[in-house]
C-alpha cells in the first residue's frame, strides 16, 4: 500500500452528478499537481494556503506587497489548477475544489 502524505488536501465539491470515485480523485488530483506547478510544489502550496487564512483575518492597510503577489500568483495557480482539475469532467455549475490545510 502507497501512503501518500501531504500538507494539503483537495476536494472535489458540489458536483451535479455522482462521479466515480476513480474520476472524482483523478480531477482533484490533477488540480493539486497543477497547483504546485503553479506555486513550486506541495510546501509552497501548504505555506501559500496559510497566508491566504491570515490575510483573510487582516485589515486591507497591513497587506504587504510580497503579499499582494502571493494572492496574484494564488490566482494564477488556482485558475490553472481549476482548467486541469475539470479538464476530462467539463464544467459544472456551482462545482469548485476546496483546498484546506491538513
Amino acid at each position: 500500500m502507497q501512503v501518500i502524505e501531504s500538507m494539503y488536501v483537495v476536494a472535489l465539491r458540489d458536483y451535479p452528478e455522482e462521479l466515480p470515485a476513480k474520476e472524482r480523485i483523478g480531477a482533484e488530483t490533477r488540480y493539486a499537481k497543477a497547483l504546485e506547478k503553479q506555486l513550486g510544489g506541495p510546501e509552497q502550496v501548504a505555506a501559500a494556503l496559510d497566508t491566504m487564512y491570515s490575510l483573510e483575518e487582516s485589515q486591507p492597510e497591513v497587506v504587504s506587497p510580497g503579499d499582494l503577489t502571493l494572492l496574484k500568483a494564488w490566482g494564477k495557480a488556482s485558475a490553472a489548477a481549476k482548467q486541469a482539475g475539470f479538464r476530462d469532467l467539463g464544467e459544472a455549475e456551482g462545482a469548485y475544489f476546496e483546498v484546506r490545510l491538513v
